[in-house]
């Protein structure tokens, strides 16, 4: 009886070793995070999402976008600190989705997001130190295209994305109909 009480044992000590290893695992990674580096830390991510979002609410055109959406704000503030403290610090803490929820947005385009940014650059700058800011941005500016790009395509406003070898073979086509009458099974010959 006393070894299926030491593989419970071994099996506890396993379990333990593998909380164990997973927390310094989660541990490197924050601290490998992009923003760790440059001074980003929970606390800078929550001044620039409130104080952002804050301008946000008060701006004529982005400001009723937003309060139609929004219904209780301290969970949607806490989620976007969450959805940044992701991005930045590698925290794994988001867990939405947000390219369906923007695809539904009727009437924003990219004169929104160009303002978005616009209020998320002077944001960061006033109260990110330098570096933070520049993180920030970048880190915005590759959403913001990412989310319009979802978006266009959600709508059907761009053409499906085509192979290489589709290309190929359209300037293919392109160069044999430069050359009426010939067989289209075989090349233009240099006579």
């Amino acid at each position: 009886m006393a070894l299926p009480a030491r593989r419970r044992h071994n099996g506890a000590m396993q379990d333990e070793e593998l909380i164990a290893h997973r927390a310094a695992a989660a541990a490197r990674r924050r601290l490998e995070a992009p923003g760790v580096a440059v001074g980003i830390t929970e606390d800078v991510i929550r001044d620039q999402v409130h104080a952002f979002y804050g301008r946000v609410r008060a701006d004529s055109m982005l400001g009723p976008i937003f309060e139609a959406k929004i219904d209780d704000w301290d969970a949607h503030l806490a989620k976007l600190c969450d959805f940044w403290s992701s991005v930045l610090l590698m925290t794994g803490r988001f867990k939405g989705a947000p390219m369906p929820a923007h695809a539904r947005l009727v009437g924003v385009g990219g004169a929104h997001f160009a303002h978005w940014l616009e209020i998320w650059r002077g944001t960061a700058r006033e109260t990110c130190a330098p570096p933070a800011a520049d993180m920030f941005i970048a880190r915005a500016e590759m959403i913001a295209r990412s989310l319009q790009m979802g978006m266009a395509m959600a709508r059907g406003e761009l053409p499906p994305v085509r192979s290489a070898a589709a290309g190929e073979a359209d300037q293919h086509r392109g160069r044999q109909d430069e050359h009426p009458g010939q067989d289209k099974g075989r090349p233009a010959s240099d006579a």
